[in-house]
């Protein structure tokens, strides 16, 4: 048996989920208990948010574990140009969408307008 495949407690997955537990708590504290202006809680949340990613990746998604030791680059610009698309298009989607100019949906307009029937 490989040294890998020894039963140990994850010492490493408790520290990254007792971090994350607390980074979320100092973004909810930030954002409801505080009397910041609106950029500088903004600006806080996306810091924690940013941190948290990074532990997310190297504690639990193991982006570190190859066989040369480095981090998964070609997995690291896949996830990211597939997270790229997805807000972008979401951006695009709420900005340029369906918009209704104000009709019923079919109705016509003497019905609006209370016309002689």
């Amino acid at each position: 048996m490989s040294s890998h495949s020894e039963s140990r407690f994850p010492i490493k997955h408790l520290i990254g989920y007792i971090a994350s537990i607390v980074l979320t708590g100092a973004a909810a504290w930030i954002a409801l208990g505080t009397e910041l202006p609106m950029g500088w809680i903004v600006a806080g949340i996306m810091a924690l948010a940013i941190i948290q990613a990074g532990i997310q990746l190297f504690m639990f998604m193991h982006i570190t574990e190859t066989d040369s030791g480095g981090i998964q680059l070609g997995n690291m610009i896949y996830a990211f140009g597939i997270a790229g698309i997805i807000v972008l298009g979401s951006i695009w989607v709420m900005s340029f969408g369906y918009h209704d100019h104000g009709t019923d949906g079919g109705g016509s307009e003497t019905e609006e307008h209370g016309g002689d029937h």
